[in-house]
């Protein structure tokens, strides 16, 4: 068997034509002509010497039987025949061909899949002809190098992550020995956004939350803490509805709804939580009192590091809170995503933007 793929093709082709040739003439060779086309042998001759009857004169004088035309001995089912087991025989080794040549390709298509959702997904055996086995190489190296990509970008954002929250920890204390009450609670506010900020983008580089176990989560009950931690903090959370419990992620999906809530508290000053659940999926939407978004923006407040200025507001928010850096909702939806579910915004009935997460209940 050649190594290559276009060897093993055209051997194939090969055994092919000559199989249909030796099948072809072997069957017509044990069929042999029909029978209203053989000739009868003349008859032998008489002896010279042996009077000749005139029955006999009279059949000698009838001319002889029509021979067949040049071409025409097999007849049409013969070359129906013919054509027939030739086709069949190319059929046959079309077919194994394309097997050969899609086999690779589902290959592949299938561990690409696999890496999309898992970047330590088992490397792809190197087996097949040279082509495949080169492909299989190449594939397993990209994954290797995605992989240690992915490590140093991870610990970079670790590190960073010290650097940045040290020089932090410092102007807090400095703060707290600041013996003006106007000045000190002004430092804290912006130390606190300072943090709040670091932690939304280095979330985000990390890949907005390590790979964690699913485990049937409460969905209910964690929804109502979180709104009892607003509640805390004098912020108006309500919830509403009632949801089973669901095979998820625990940190990813707070801080799902999480992002959700901050950003409804953040352009509507309330949230309410409304859980719609189903045999299919549940459904968690976010409302707020906030003045909405236009149609054209409704898909693009999803994409990271992107901020809608509202007219009303400017710079900031309805509640006097810092817009953020835009990585709430864009957050929120890789986590929606890596659930199999998605993010949908729309703008309420009379007033407001709902947020709706939209969870399977058997994730493919």
């Amino acid at each position: 068997m050649p190594s290559s793929l276009f060897g093993r093709l055209a051997l194939l082709l090969s055994v092919a034509a000559l199989a249909s040739h030796g099948l072809a003439l072997t069957m017509l060779f044990q069929l042999g002509p029909p029978p209203d086309l053989r000739m009868e042998p003349p008859p032998a001759a008489a002896p010279l010497m042996r009077p000749v009857s005139k029955p006999f004169i009279e059949f000698h004088r009838q001319p002889p039987p029509p021979r067949p035309p040049e071409g025409a001995v097999l007849g049409l089912p013969g070359v129906w025949l013919d054509i027939g087991v030739r086709l069949a025989a190319l059929v046959v080794a079309a077919w194994i061909g394309a097997r050969w040549l899609s086999a690779p390709i589902r290959r592949l298509a299938c561990a690409a899949k696999a890496l999309g959702q898992d970047i330590d997904h088992p490397p792809l055996p190197e087996v097949g002809p040279s082509e495949c086995r080169d492909a299989s190489r190449l594939f397993n190296q990209m994954q290797s190098q995605i992989r240690q990509q992915l490590n140093e970008s991870d610990r970079f954002v670790a590190a960073v992550s010290h650097d940045l929250r040290t020089p932090l920890t410092r102007l807090r204390l400095r703060a707290e020995a600041l013996g003006d009450c106007a000045q000190k609670h002004a430092f804290q506010h912006d130390i606190v956004q300072m943090d709040q900020m670091i932690t939304a983008t280095l979330d985000y580089l990390r890949g907005t939350a390590q790979e964690e176990p699913l485990v049937q989560l409460d969905v209910q009950s964690l929804v109502e803490c979180l709104a009892d931690d607003q509640l805390a903090v004098g912020h108006e959370v309500s919830v509403g509805g009632a949801a089973a419990p669901l095979p998820a992620q625990l940190s990813a999906l707070r801080r799902c709804i999480g992002n959700l809530v901050d950003n409804a508290i953040r352009y509507g000053g309330a949230a309410h939580i409304q859980l719609l659940d189903s045999a299919e999926q549940l459904c968690i939407e976010v409302h707020d009192r906030g003045p909405g978004l236009p149609e054209s923006e409704l898909g693009k407040v999803l994409a990271p590091f992107y901020r809608f200025e509202l007219p009303r507001y400017g710079q900031r928010g309805p509640v006097g809170r810092d817009i953020g850096v835009g990585l709430g909702l864009s957050i929120a939806h890789d986590i929606a995503r890596r659930h199999q579910g998605t993010l949908l915004l729309r703008n309420g009935e009379t007033a407001g933007l709902v947020a709706s997460l939209q969870l399977p209940r058997q994730p493919a």
